[in-house]
């Protein structure tokens, strides 16, 4: 869906739509959608709130000759005409002739969509009782900016560059999102503990590892009773990861395709739970789901 700027809105019986501006490609353009009822669009008429000098209007049936807004006449700074009035043989297959669902695109002739506060419709072949329309519509809906979702953070992250095809762990490194008892490597204070974060960590921080080596990598959430729940992992593929990017791009790939869904995250901490079996019995820093801690494995 394009972003857009402004949404005017309009509604009478047996009509409604939208006119929606955006920007695109250098281009200034209205997504005329109508959401109940249809109409032949014949012309379009816009301006701003200013409502001095010479007002344009169109030949014949595409005026909008007696058009008010808040009972004041309205002085128009653009028209555009796009069709003649009368479905003809074409009838609804018309192409300037929508229904609810369609939508019309219209390129518009200004420099800023800045300069349209008003839009008017001038319409013929409509649903509505009069069969015709010359709608105004002013104070237009601004959009808020969409939110960007929220990055996933993490409390334990095990970069694995030794794990069997059963998800046995030989070799590897543990970083937490802050110091805890046991291990040796954490973000620094303060840092958010995104993936992101937790792989530049890796990378500059820990001698003795890198990108390539990786085979797995095993995402942790702590358990309120302290110990480590495995939330989902990410395997490098035939050839291993090269660079940082191509494991960042695994990792979106993997939470695009649910891997933080709510049902499976509950699923893993129970699957966790008894395969590790009683509280007493787990190791520190244990592996869930099948994995192992082989005895050589460094705890860090």
């Amino acid at each position: 869906m394009p972003d857009y700027s402004k949404i005017f809105t309009y509604e009478v019986d047996g009509l409604s739509y939208t006119v929606s501006l955006y920007e695109q490609d250098g281009a200034f353009l209205a997504d005329i959608s109508v959401l109940e009822g249809g109409m032949d669009v014949n012309a379009l008429y816009f301006g701003d709130d200013d409502f001095s000098g010479e007002s344009v209007s169109l030949e014949g049936p595409l005026n909008m000759n007696g058009a008010q807004l808040d009972g004041e006449d309205i002085q128009w700074d653009d028209a555009e005409a796009l069709s003649d009035p009368g479905l003809g043989p074409e009838g609804e297959d018309k192409e300037t002739y929508i229904s609810a669902g369609d939508t019309l695109t219209v390129e518009l002739d200004v420099e800023s969509l800045d300069e349209i506060d008003v839009f008017g419709i001038r319409a013929t072949s409509t649903s509505t009782e009069s069969g015709s329309i010359k709608a105004v519509s002013d104070d237009p809906e601004e959009p808020e900016e969409p939110e960007d979702p929220e990055e996933p953070t993490f409390e334990k992250v095990l970069f694995g560059t030794d794990v069997s095809e059963s998800g046995e762990v030989f070799d590897g490194v543990f970083v937490v999102d802050e110091p805890r008892e046991g291990y040796d490597y954490s973000l620094p204070e303060g840092e958010e503990p995104t993936f992101e974060n937790f792989l530049s960590y890796y990378e500059t921080e820990v001698e003795g590892y890198d990108i390539p080596s990786l085979d797995s990598i095993i995402f942790y959430s702590f358990h309120e009773d302290g110990y480590p729940v495995e939330m989902f992992r990410i395997d490098a593929p035939e050839g291993g990861f090269q660079t940082a990017d191509e494991v960042l791009d695994a990792y979106d790939a993997a939470i695009e395709a649910g891997a933080l869904d709510p049902e499976e995250a509950a699923s893993g901490d129970l699957i966790a739970a008894l395969s590790l079996g009683e509280e007493d019995d787990m190791p520190e820093d244990g592996i869930e789901d099948g994995g192992e801690i082989a005895d050589d494995l460094e705890m860090i």
